[in-house]
């Protein structure tokens, strides 16, 4: 993304106009995200594949692109050390950000089906990630990484995955629906018009959609990001260290938090869930997955602790307990959803205040 805009355009521009630069993106990160959710949700009707398996593989594989480009483009760079915080990061901005606003905003469905399953994939692909970085740390100390082998298990890991969503998506028909509360009945009468409309649209169009709404959001975001990092590093004083665990985090999770809120506006809150695990589960297998390869292949490693960052130790003792714990919270109120039929809109507000105090937690110790 950086040799099509290069992060030079940015550097020599005054901030008025760098804010300017990222309200008009904002706008069509907006549009794009409204693109993205149609055509799927199109392509989901059509096909008569759930909206939650959707968003779990296409749309979340979509969405999570930016995070594998900035990790990946990192590493041939020679700054491969900022793949596995932007990883990281993302998972936290997604799981106590994006989804802690959707529940406070809504009432989300549950899918046992998916939720058991896919739920599963996302909390045992974090433990992995964690099992491996700890356990490097414990034999190598300083010299801790995550090699070629790593990043070959996780991309083969990826590819399983995505196959047996497809055979899941397949049974998936056959199991229950998704469970409502019984005091949230009414569905939104924008699904019946989307499914109507899709009915009328030929399947290129909905891909169509897709692929012209996902550009759209990727480089949006690509643009957004560059232009907030000069304003809080050269204008504001932000520390780098902050900027790449939090802005670079979320702003590679803009696309995760335009179609999250795209899809609630169009009653797809099935979409929202679905992108938000499968999204979680990606940033491990394939954003970290494909950054170790890359740096393999640019002759470096992935390191875990780098040597010559001001707080060395930030991601092992902040980042990777910080990531365990809303994960590990979130499996909490998925038992508890499933048992109430909902997720109710109380959850929320402990993802949100954990993403808070991590973000703050990073300003105070840099």
């Amino acid at each position: 993304m950086d040799y099509l805009i290069p992060q030079l355009w940015f550097d020599d521009k005054d901030m008025w106009p760098l804010l300017g630069i990222a309200a008009l993106t904002l706008v069509a990160l907006i549009k794009g995200a409204d693109w993205l959710v149609d055509g799927a949700s199109g392509c989901a009707y059509r096909l008569g594949i759930p909206k939650i398996i959707v968003g779990a593989t296409i749309v979340s594989l979509g969405t999570t692109s930016p995070e594998a480009a900035v990790s990946v483009m990192a590493a041939f760079r020679g700054d491969p050390g900022l793949a596995l915080g932007n990883a990281v990061g993302s998972i936290i901005a997604d799981t106590g950000l994006i989804f802690g606003l959707g529940c406070l905003i809504t009432v989300l469905p549950v899918d046992p089906f998916v939720l058991r399953r896919q739920g599963w994939v996302q909390f045992g692909s974090a433990i992995l990630l964690a099992a491996l970085c700890y356990a490097s740390f414990a034999q190598h100390g300083d010299d801790a990484e995550l090699g070629h082998w790593v990043g070959v298990l996780m991309l083969v890991l990826l590819v399983g995955y995505m196959v047996i969503s497809i055979r899941w998506s397949r049974q998936h028909a056959a199991h229950e629906p998704f469970l409502l509360p019984d005091d949230v009945t009414e569905i939104s009468p924008l699904v019946g018009e989307t499914a109507a409309e899709a009915e009328k649209q030929s399947m290129l169009w909905l891909l169509g959609l897709i692929v012209v709404g996902l550009t759209i959001v990727i480089f949006s975001s690509h643009v957004l990001i560059c232009s907030v990092t000069v304003v809080a590093e050269k204008h504001w004083g932000i520390p780098k260290v902050v900027i790449a665990s939090t802005l670079v985090a979320f702003g590679t999770s803009l696309p995760e938090l335009a179609t999250a809120i795209s899809a609630l506006r169009k009653g797809h809150k099935d979409l929202l869930i679905g992108n938000i695990i499968g999204a979680d589960i990606l940033n491990v297998l394939f954003v970290i997955g494909a950054s170790a390869v890359g740096a393999s292949a640019a002759g470096e490693t992935l390191p875990i602790v780098d040597p010559t960052a001001k707080v060395p130790l930030i991601f092992l003792y902040l980042h990777l307990p910080a990531m365990l714990i809303i994960l590990l919270l979130f499996r909490l109120f998925i038992a508890r959803a499933i048992a109430v039929g909902h997720f109710s809109r109380w959850m929320g507000a402990p993802l949100i205040l954990l993403y808070v105090v991590f973000v703050v937690v990073n300003f105070v110790i840099s």
